[in-house]
């Protein structure tokens, strides 16, 4: 029989993993009696941790969620994830920075050696940091709405020189999402009757909230894709507004590095076909510029026009005066 200490750490982590044992099959996993279970249950009750017993044919224990935290127990993985996640929560935009590097000491300061050594040579270094935060209490209470499935309620701050908030909404929550650094509320806006997303630092939720909704379906039903496809200004239909073909002069295995989510079709040595997508044609065929090589317009006549107003744009400004550089002292 194993011996007292480490019985109960192996009985606490089996809790941990299940919503509910059967006494008989926690016995028979720590190979011991049913009544060493429940003086080892008994003992861990006396260490803060919440379980309760369930009756029935397979009466066994449940650990629950208590007033207070009790120690926690963590296996290895565990505890290299939780550390990883930590170091990198300041990159979130969450506004948690500071909590999640006094979490990640006092975690640091109850690891074995070994451990501690993993997480010490995982350094995270954020070159670039997202450029808003939010406050730990909003993302709370718009995650509370979403897992409520209650009308919100909240006032939208405006951008700089645009009129595009500072007017309360009510919608429907639907998804919490991190994208790029900063978190976004996806709503079916009541008012407007459409789909929404929300950027979370121009949101200050008001209380109470309001009644409960039948959650609607996201259009595509993934809201990864939902996401993107706002982002693209497709409207949610997943696909790019501007689609255009191009023939490059050069070869298909050196376009298709950087060509995204673009489709190449290798035409010979050096050249191929080019189909790509944008938010607008001027985007798009400034996206195709980049490339240093010939560009044969297949279509459509938008992507055509559209190389031939940047062409006009490119044209005056390597015609214009000559920048006139001070000389370096």
């Amino acid at each position: 029989m194993p011996k007292t200490s480490a019985r109960l750490l192996a009985l606490l982590s089996l809790l941990q993993t299940r919503r509910q044992w059967p006494g008989e099959e926690l016995a028979g996993r720590l190979r011991v009696s049913a009544r060493t279970v429940r003086r080892d249950v008994d003992r861990l009750r006396e260490l803060g941790y919440p379980i309760t017993t369930f009756k029935g044919p397979d009466g066994g224990y449940r650990l629950e969620a208590g007033s207070r935290m009790p120690p926690l127990l963590f296996d290895d993985d565990q505890a290299v994830a939780l550390a990883v996640a930590l170091q990198t929560a300041a990159t979130t935009g969450a506004g948690i920075g500071e909590d999640a590097a006094r979490a990640l000491n006092t975690v640091r300061q109850v690891m074995p050696a070994r451990l501690r050594h993993r997480i010490d040579i995982f350094q995270v270094t954020a070159v670039e940091r997202p450029d808003v935060r939010v406050d730990g209490s909003v993302l709370m209470a718009l995650g509370a709405a979403v897992h409520a499935g209650e009308v919100l309620r909240f006032d939208y701050a405006p951008r700089a020189g645009v009129d595009d908030g500072g007017v309360p909404r009510r919608v429907e929550p639907h998804h919490l999402v991190a994208r790029g650094g900063r978190w976004y509320l996806v709503a079916w806006d009541l008012d407007r009757e459409d789909w929404r997303t929300f950027r979370a630092d121009r949101i200050t939720p008001r209380s109470p909230t309001g009644p409960r909704f039948a959650p609607r379906e996201l259009p595509g039903g993934d809201v990864a894709a939902f996401v993107s496809a706002m982002f693209r200004g497709s409207g949610g239909s997943g696909e790019w507004p501007c689609r255009g073909e191009v023939i490059l002069g050069l070869p298909a295995a050196s376009v298709s590095l950087y060509a995204r989510d673009g489709v190449v079709e290798e035409l010979g040595p050096d050249r191929c076909r080019l189909v790509l997508g944008s938010w607008s044609w001027a985007g798009l065929a400034a996206d195709i510029g980049r490339f240093d090589a010939d560009i044969e317009v297949v279509g459509p006549a938008e992507l055509r026009d559209a190389f031939a107003r940047l062409a006009g744009r490119f044209a005056a400004a390597a015609s214009g005066p000559p920048v006139v550089r001070s000389p370096i002292p």
